[in-house]
């Protein structure tokens, strides 16, 4: 269980508003957050059915892919990627660890890499890897569900809240938790990326349904659009700054692309008077602090940011 902590803040203070962090960061070093949930039901799924291994898809940074990897070490299974990019990315800090963990990447461009969701490229990738489990980009599929099942018996557990915020990308972190909660809380995801709108009918497509419940029964849900600072990976300066005021002032590590820009919209809500005196929040902090590496090594964060957060950066243990 991911430990549950308050976070004080002047605005928090002045508006009477309490916040805690669900610190789903905590839960391993290397598979943190969100990407373990979502990886736990198809790591079972593929040892069950005597799979050899997995085949997923990501950009040369990603997170899942980064987790799938190691995951797939301990698991003993074989790990396979898609990749969107050239082979020059596999020095970066992302895929150096991921490919020192075994994963095997296949470089395609970017043409190729926009039929992954498409049937006929998924039935040609099956038919060359038949004992390989294929997974969506980001981990987001109906096994998913049920390891976020168990993050919300948890919160359960921990604390009475009002509203779940989390960072919304791929769409299988909110769809779980949203059928998990059964509309006891109000949920809102915030959309990392530009024209998320897509992203709602993602959501209730990985909803359960049956012949007497259908996606629409869970209406206590909100994906926010308008908090994406810029499109996925885009961040300001300001950005950047405010994140820096925050995690200096509260203690906790944040990146900027996903668990960031859920803080940044936050505080943008609560200050617009959107949330009432005596609303308790519980913000979902969905790891993916390895992105961190390649942020920096690409000169994407200002030298205030890296100051903060480079005792927070993971290290990589070696493989066992």
């Amino acid at each position: 269980m991911s430990p549950l902590q308050i976070i004080e803040h002047p605005l928090f203070r002045a508006r009477q508003i309490e916040v805690y962090i669900k610190r789903d960061d905590l839960i391993h070093p290397i598979i943190s957050g969100n990407k373990w949930r979502k990886l736990k039901g198809n790591l079972s799924y593929a040892k069950a059915k005597g799979l050899r291994g997995i085949l997923s898809f990501g950009g040369a940074y990603s997170n899942h892919l980064h987790a799938l990897a190691y995951a797939c070490q301990q698991q003993e299974l074989a790990a396979k990627a898609i990749i969107r990019g050239e082979p020059e990315y596999l020095s970066n800090y992302t895929l150096s660890w991921a490919t020192h963990w075994g994963l095997e990447p296949i470089f395609v461009d970017r043409q190729t890499y926009r039929q992954r969701e498409q049937a006929e490229y998924l039935a040609a990738l099956a038919a060359q890897f038949p004992d390989h489990l294929i997974v969506p980009e980001g981990g987001s599929n109906e096994l998913a569900l049920s390891g976020l099942a168990e993050l919300v018996d948890e919160l359960n557990q921990q604390i009475s809240y009002d509203t779940l915020m989390l960072p919304v990308g791929s769409g299988g972190t909110i769809a779980g938790i949203i059928y998990a909660d059964q509309c006891q809380h109000q949920i809102l995801g915030v959309a990392v990326l530009k024209q998320a709108e897509y992203l709602r009918n993602n959501i209730n497509q990985l909803l359960p349904t049956s012949q007497n419940q259908t996606a629409k029964t869970f209406n206590s849900w909100q994906l926010l659009t308008e908090f994406h600072r810029g499109g996925y990976g885009k961040f300001s300066d300001q950005d950047c700054l405010r994140l820096t005021e925050f995690i200096a002032a509260t203690g906790v590590p944040f990146e900027p692309i996903y668990s960031g820009k859920m803080v940044l919209a936050l505080l943008d809500l609560i200050a617009q008077g959107h949330f009432p005196a005596g609303h308790k929040i519980v913000l979902l902090h969905t790891g993916g602090l390895q992105g961190l590496g390649g942020q920096i090594e690409r000169g994407l964060l200002p030298n205030e940011f890296i100051k903060v957060v480079q005792s927070h950066l993971p290290s990589a243990p070696q493989v066992q």
